[in-house]
């Protein structure tokens, strides 16, 4: 499972307070605290173990009631903890916004997955690079935390022969090219049309992205790879304006992978609250 570094989540805590939290400083003497993690409603828990390395830091020990990838339901406290309240406090809304923004996204992923399911078991829910800059990593283990496949995490990661790509070279070019440069990394190509399609793929690439087709013309492109003799060579995605009302047409058209950049560029955070008390004092 993809991790975050300490030093990361740091950076995010110290971009809120950046000279402390004046309000905690202003009006509470200190002391310790009694806090609970709680969910406001249903969903999948991602995040708990960036929020349990954060408040560890700032002095909070820390039980966890649930996982990353359970369902919690609506009411469920996820995160009990104890400690001093200046650290608790410090790091309670960088806290809820990675867990709720995760949990969303992690919420979303299993729902986009299920449907797909239904119609084909064998069809995978993939992620997009599509997310703001500095939560790329973050977003991507929420959507494996989801069920899904998080794509590529980085330009590194793979090769992707996209329309920018393909107005300065031909496909079959572009792809001659990426297998000279590298024998380690995936070659997928961006393709628009059903002829664009057959042609990457004999060309040699390993996944063929059907871009911003339709359910049907989708099906017509896998059914023309497949007259061809080349669908069992290569990998079918389709991306682009994929939504839960269409994702199971896809998944039906026999794509492989569909890919949904709303899971990371549309996020909902679940709804999330962190309910601070002062330590019952021993009788």
């Amino acid at each position: 499972m993809t991790t975050v570094s300490l030093e990361k989540l740091l950076a995010f805590v110290e971009a809120d307070a950046p000279f402390g939290d004046v309000t905690s400083e202003a009006v509470l003497d200190g002391g310790d605290c009694t806090a609970r993690l709680r969910f406001r409603e249903t969903g999948i828990a991602a995040g708990l173990a960036e929020a349990e390395a954060l408040f560890a830091h700032y002095g909070a020990a820390v039980k966890r009631r649930a996982d990353d990838g359970d369902r919690i339901a609506a009411g469920a406290i996820a995160l009990v903890l104890e400690g001093p309240v200046g650290g608790v406090l410090l790091v309670e809304r960088t806290a809820l916004n990675l867990v709720g923004r995760m949990s969303g996204i992690a919420t979303a992923t299993a729902r986009y997955a299920a449907l797909a399911r239904e119609s084909d078991p064998r069809a995978r829910v993939a992620a997009t690079r599509k997310t703001a800059p500095g939560l790329g990593l973050l977003d991507k283990k929420a959507v494996l935390l989801g069920g899904g496949d998080p794509q590529r995490y980085t330009l590194s990661d793979g090769v992707l022969i996209k329309d920018n790509h393909l107005a300065l070279v031909s496909i079959e070019e572009a792809v001659r090219r990426a297998r000279a440069h590298t024998a380690y990394k995936t070659v997928e190509v961006e393709v628009e049309t059903v002829d664009e399609a057959v042609r990457a793929a004999r060309a040699g690439a390993d996944i063929v992205m059907l871009d911003n087709m339709t359910p049907g013309g989708a099906k017509e492109a896998i059914g023309a790879l497949t007259a061809a003799g080349l669908r069992d060579r290569v990998r079918v995605e389709v991306s682009g304006g994929v939504t839960e009302a269409t994702i199971g047409a896809y998944a039906a058209a026999g794509a492989d992978l569909i890919s949904v950049g709303a899971l990371t560029h549309s996020v909902r955070s679940l709804d999330l609250t962190l309910e601070v008390s002062r330590p019952r004092q021993a009788d």
